[in-house]
């Protein structure tokens, strides 16, 4: 067949561990003999961005900037341990949160649903999309520890020097810690404005909950200024898609949740949103079952796959062992990044292809082939349980026929 053609590039960030091998092997399969590819490469593997000083991180964001879209492999966040084993010159920062910070955007989460892979909460019979902000909180915290007793005091000091404000967080009678946080204005109200327009886009109910009973003055901004952005901007809009804002306490939100049906997004700061998506991804079936992507307020797009870098499997791969591992997030970062730039570039064989993609590797495990993960958690019987490389095969196999 004639390959499909891609007017505009995409940009491409390469990753680390197994899913680095699996991303080579879904182009080389999946994708590649389909599509002409366009893509502008970066190479953001831990000691590529060690080399750079992480730099190259810096440039893919503003590349995704440029041209709108970008897809992701997932990466390695280095830890001590990390540091010693690929000998880096420094511990360096979650590439995911320095794009996030750049791109300005609202992470958007959502399970893959398969038959056979039934969800743990009987009732839910339709995606929970979890909207997690991007920004601040114990992702930008300042810690302390306190060796003595003493007090520890929140001081604002203002530019010109007048009107410094002090409050007295806590005196310490004995040794303890102490943290700080923050957050920005403009970065909450983007939050809420993804979260808006995401919902408009895909036509479903949008919740959001934070603590602001307790929380009297950080949390109840988070909530103020959804509600002043709702009534000003959207309130219309949503009645008019037949869609509704639903705003509650986080621990009521928790409670509802065990009982919804699904089908919504729930919007989520920072934190609480790392948590959420993980107990949802795990309750639909598996983290490698989660698309994950990025929603700037100012139209970029950055499309990955919600789990990490699999880094017993690598392990196991460098030692020529089988493995097993499920690439059905990877593959769905890059259909998402592809029909988006098929939708922004009026491309509709390039969605249309994305689509049968999709639809490929669902039927794939429907078929009953899928990797071990899907294998031990299904309800279909006697399953196929196939390498990473032969369920790739498979997929690609069930995508040539769909395409006729």
């Amino acid at each position: 067949m004639q390959k499909i053609t891609m007017t505009t590039p995409l940009v491409e960030m390469d990753g680390d561990e197994m899913t680095r091998i699996l991303w080579q092997i879904i182009k080389d399969e999946l994708l590649a003999p389909f599509v002409e590819l366009n893509t502008e490469y970066y190479d953001l593997g831990l000691k590529k961005r060690d080399e750079t000083g992480d730099q190259i991180t810096v440039d893919a964001a503003n590349a995704t900037k440029k041209y709108g879209v970008a897809v992701k492999c997932a990466t390695i966040t280095p830890n001590a341990a990390r540091v010693t084993e690929y000998d880096l010159h420094q511990m360096w920062k979650s590439p995911n949160g320095t794009i996030r910070a750049l791109l300005d955007g609202t992470v958007f989460r959502a399970p893959i649903v398969v038959k056979g892979i039934e969800p743990c909460v009987k009732n839910w019979k339709k995606p929970i999309t979890i909207a997690r902000h991007a920004y601040g909180d114990v992702y930008r915290n300042v810690e302390m520890e306190i060796p003595a007793p003493g007090d520890v005091k929140l001081v604002y000091v203002p530019e010109g020097g007048s009107g410094e404000q002090e409050l007295l967080v806590h005196h310490f009678e004995g040794s303890g810690i102490v943290q700080g946080q923050h957050n920005l204005d403009n970065s909450i109200e983007s939050f809420a404005k993804s979260c808006f327009e995401y919902a408009l886009d895909t036509k479903q109910d949008l919740w959001f909950a934070t603590k602001d009973t307790i929380s009297k003055k950080y949390d109840h901004r988070f909530k103020d200024l959804f509600a002043d952005l709702y009534e000003q901007n959207y309130k219309e809009k949503f009645e008019e898609a037949g869609i509704t804002y639903f705003y509650t306490l986080i621990d009521d939100a928790v409670a509802r949740i065990m009982k919804a049906e699904g089908g919504f997004i729930w919007a989520c700061k920072n934190y609480d949103g790392d948590v959420m998506s993980d107990m949802i991804s795990s309750a639909f079936g598996s983290l490698a079952m989660m698309t994950s992507v990025l929603v700037s307020p100012h139209g970029y797009y950055e499309y990955e796959a919600a789990h990490g870098t699999v880094q017993r499997h690598y392990y196991k791969h460098l030692n020529g062992e089988e493995t097993s591992t499920n690439s059905v997030a990877t593959i769905f970062a890059w259909t998402g990044a592809l029909r988006k730039r098929g939708e922004l570039d009026k491309n509709q064989e390039l969605q249309n292809f994305a689509d049968k993609l999709e639809e490929a590797t669902i039927s794939t495990i429907e078929s009953g082939k899928m990797t071990k993960d899907l294998a031990l958690i299904t309800t279909l019987e006697n399953p196929t349980v196939l390498n990473s490389r032969d369920f790739i095969v498979a997929i690609r196999e069930k995508l040539e026929s769909l395409l006729g």
